[in-house]
């Protein structure tokens, strides 16, 4: 369903370094409980976007309102959970348990320096069960395998109780086993929980098959609302510089 204040409003966005172009003229309406895919080729500025919808990049002219607020002005940075890329790789003797990295997802609303109230134990615990390692709670983040830290990164995101969920190519270093599972918690924090997803990707074939709509990304977007049929166009051809009929649409099993 669509309100009429998305929860991202992009205008014209563009973004340069040293005079050389990474993004122009990008603009798109995300609203409340869509579950939006964007691909793209590398350096195409995917993850200098999501930098500046962040607010950790500044765009060199153009517009971002988030839930109806100018970006200089949003202050609920709770309300979006994010997972970055390379999610999964922890250093193996970071001294923290599964537990304190979740916790650290109730900073962004209570502050470092306030107590730890019962409201945050239970939030905590709830993105814990959500994301199946709540069994793991004293276990050393670096002793995990890949798949249970990306699970760990997403429950930490979780404990805020975001109404956005971003996620940079979390999937970097996981097995494929561990990837199918993934993609069916995204599908169900969208579909029973009503959280946004946007989520950066380079596996195209499963992309189809969830998302609501596709942006692709490179320097300019591209937006459309039928995924399937944006993975055999022209467009397609142009972004990624090879032949269309090369990529091949597959079903993942959940």
């Amino acid at each position: 369903m669509k309100f009429t204040v998305p929860i991202l409003d992009v205008k014209d966005l563009n973004f340069e370094v040293k005079g050389q172009s990474i993004l122009s003229n990008i603009s798109f309406e995300i609203f409340s409980s869509e579950y939006i895919a964007i691909i793209g080729p590398n350096g195409g500025g995917k993850t200098t976007l999501i930098r500046m919808l962040l607010g950790l990049d500044k765009p060199t002219s153009g517009e971002i309102k988030i839930f109806g607020k100018k970006l200089e002005d949003f202050k609920k940075w709770y309300k979006i959970g994010y997972v970055p890329q390379r999610a999964s790789h922890v250093d193996s003797s970071f001294p923290a348990t599964v537990l304190d990295i979740v916790k650290m997802g109730r900073t962004s609303q209570r502050g470092y320096l306030s107590s730890f109230s019962e409201e945050d134990k239970q939030f905590v615990q709830d993105a814990m069960l959500k994301m199946d390692v709540l069994d793991l709670s004293d276990k050393m983040i670096g002793t995990l395998s890949g798949g249970q830290r990306q699970r760990v990164m997403i429950a930490r995101a979780l404990a805020s109780k975001p109404e956005i969920l971003i996620l940079d190519e979390p999937n970097t270093g996981v097995d494929m086993v561990s990837q199918k599972r993934f993609y069916a918690l995204l599908k169900q924090l969208n579909r029973d929980d009503g959280i946004t997803i946007v989520f950066i990707t380079h596996d195209i074939g499963v992309i189809a098959d969830d998302i609501a709509r596709l942006f692709t990304i490179n320097q300019k977007a591209i937006i459309c609302n039928d995924p399937k049929q944006t993975l055999s166009c022209q467009e397609m051809s142009e972004l990624y510089g090879i032949d269309a009929h090369s990529l091949h649409v597959h079903k993942h099993e959940h």
